[in-house]
């Protein structure tokens, strides 16, 4: 039986709202006021450390995914309404159906490190070659510990932004979001501690990347008790962020591209007409052509815009029904978390689909291939991969010296002394709290997990910089 009201809860781990609409609206709140919210006006989207104002960052990326996500929700909310909202348990929870929607956009880039999705490739490209054989070094007698120890390699070695979103969310920045928006955060459902499961896993697309680590497992399971998810399984609203995700990428890259100078409005019509008469598109060849038509009857400088404009609308609107379409169809599956795809993915032989697919590739062969992309990638690269290597002798020391060095006690390792400073006061306290919680009397373990917490403590300070202030704490530390 479908009824949101046991999806859409008032739950938070601590203080409680009683009033939905309160805690609603709260949620709204805690989410625009969030450090790590603004943050993402400096993180690259696809072109690094850009001056342009106008070229997108994850924040204005954020902006209008969220914005889809209202207008997907709404438009699911009007066509339930035909057999009545009541029906769904909905009838009272509009509004937070909304919010939610458009709320879990905001922050479903919010743990992507500077840099892009480079970087997390850099990252743990970075674990396996460095942290891995510090792991290895930790005495494992106890068959406890040698878990213990393929746990924690397999977490260090799979940061993926999803599951830092988590993290952020819960410890970093103690947002205290309700379980609902917290949960609705979690687009995929698997720890990064798992193996990753065969194709013919029931629930396969929905973990085929990491959404939380093993800091976190704990957490996520009490949410999802709390709210009726089963293990593996996905909150409904997630399919929403998901897909207005996806909507929004469609020509925003591209539209990027010719603001940057890469392509030109002609070259960017020429590349799509190809394309849909390569491939027999006619749906998307039928868009382009009208709206280049449309566009060509203003004066310049207004073409450029024009089109981008024209055609996104009518692109966005047709794909918005096209996917709630699907999530009317598979509500039962949906509401349960175990619909095993991407609404837009869904049906592979609509128009639709290939449309998104035409535009996929372009941006890929044309944007993400260019020399200056690649440029910016392999600085960053080079920054990020830097700052750990400045970092690793944090990891290095003994547990007994690292917490001497939080009591700003003196040790041997003076390095360590002045880079912890540099370090957030929050991060830190996330580790403590961490460490708190672990056995001190299961020596092998606690040792393990007190390491994997220094972990989790660099990655978060180096993970969580804007891509201008990562490139001046490489220049500064590295006397450029």
């Amino acid at each position: 039986m479908i009824d949101y009201t046991k999806k859409i809860t008032t739950d938070r781990e601590f203080n409680p709202i009683d009033n939905l609409d309160y805690s609603i609206e709260s949620d709204r709140g805690r989410i625009f006021s969030a450090p790590a919210f603004r943050r993402l006006q400096k993180r690259t989207q696809v072109f690094a450390l850009e001056l342009n104002a106008s070229i997108r960052t994850r924040l204005t990326h954020s902006l209008e995914v969220a914005q889809v996500a209202r207008f997907i929700a709404k438009t699911i909310l009007s066509k339930l309404k035909r057999e009545g909202l009541d029906t769904y348990g909905l009838e009272e929870l509009e509004n937070a159906f909304v919010s939610t929607a458009e709320m879990t956009s905001l922050l479903h880039d919010i743990g992507n490190p500077p840099f892009g999705h480079f970087a997390e490739q850099t990252i743990n490209k970075w674990m396996r070659e460095n942290a891995l054989p510090m792991l290895d070094l930790f005495p494992s007698t106890a068959e406890s510990a040698q878990t213990l120890k393929e746990i924690v390699a397999r977490d260090i070695c799979n940061y993926d932004g999803n599951a830092q979103a988590i993290r952020v969310i819960s410890k970093l920045q103690r947002l205290n979001l309700s379980y609902t928006q917290t949960l609705a955060v979690l687009k995929y459902t698997r720890g990064a501690y798992e193996k990753k499961p065969p194709k013919e896993d029931p629930l396969s697309y929905l973990k085929k990347k990491p959404g939380f680590y093993y800091s976190e497992h704990a957490f996520i399971e009490k949410v999802q008790q709390t709210l009726g998810v089963a293990p593996g399984h996905r909150f409904p609203l997630t399919y929403i962020m998901e897909a207005a995700d996806d909507i929004s990428y469609l020509t925003a890259d591209l539209e990027d591209a010719v603001e940057k100078g890469i392509l030109n409005l002609d070259q960017v019509y020429e590349l799509i007409k190809k394309a849909c008469e390569d491939e027999g598109e006619h749906y998307l060849l039928e868009v382009i052509q009208e709206k280049y038509t449309q566009a060509k009857e203003n004066d310049e400088p207004y073409q450029f815009n024009m089109f981008f404009t024209l055609m996104k609308a009518k692109l966005v609107t047709s794909l918005v029904f096209h996917v709630v379409d699907i999530y009317v169809e598979n509500h039962a599956e949906i509401f349960e978390g175990r619909f095993n795809c991407a609404l837009l993915d869904y049906d592979t032989q609509s128009k639709y689909y290939k449309a998104v697919k035409i535009l996929e590739k372009l941006s890929a062969k044309y944007i993400y291939q260019h020399r200056e992309v690649q440029t910016l990638e392999l600085q960053g690269y080079t920054i990020v991969n830097g700052l750990l290597d400045i970092y690793k002798p944090i990891l290095e020391l003994s547990a007994a010296d690292f917490s001497a060095l939080l009591r700003d006690e003196k040790i041997e390792c003076f390095i360590a002394m002045r880079l912890i400073r540099r370090i957030s006061s929050k991060q830190i306290v996330a580790y403590q709290n961490d460490v708190k919680s672990l056995a001190a009397e299961e020596v092998e373990s606690f040792h393990i997990l007190e390491w994997y917490y220094r972990v989790r403590l660099i990655t978060d300070y180096i993970s969580g910089m804007t891509d201008d202030f990562a490139l001046k704490e490489y220049q500064t530390l590295m006397a450029l």
